[in-house]
């Protein structure tokens, strides 16, 4: 999994902003450099922006605790990447592209793997 950190998410980690990112998006495609393109929307049940969870920090790297979140993915969608925000409204920090996967009715999507390392 390719993991972008983002121009604002740099500035944003360099200026103070909490780190690792508390909720993750999805997206169809590239979510650009504010993380506003591409993201998914409606569905029954709706979509919506989802928590993270990680387990502690070890050799520079954090990962995802095994709490995944699962994202309520509208019929007729793509799932290509991940965006990591700050708060569920907050600071987009970056992506991490997946394998894409299509979604031809309502289907839910676990983001099961995910690691952050500097």
């Amino acid at each position: 999994m390719a993991s972008v950190l983002s121009t604002l998410g740099a500035n944003a980690l360099l200026d103070g902003t909490p780190w690792p990112p508390t909720y993750a998006s999805v997206h169809s495609a590239d979510p650009g450099a504010t993380g506003t393109s591409n993201e998914l929307t409606g569905g029954t049940p709706a979509y919506a922006r989802k928590a993270l969870t990680w387990a502690a920090g070890a050799t520079r790297a954090k990962a995802l605790a095994a709490t995944f979140p699962v994202f309520d993915v509208p019929a007729g969608s793509t799932v290509a990447y991940v965006g990591l925000w700050s708060a569920i409204a907050g600071t987009y920090l970056g992506c991490w592209q997946v394998t894409s996967e299509v979604f031809a009715g309502q289907g839910t999507f676990t983001v099961s793997a995910g690691s952050l390392s500097l």
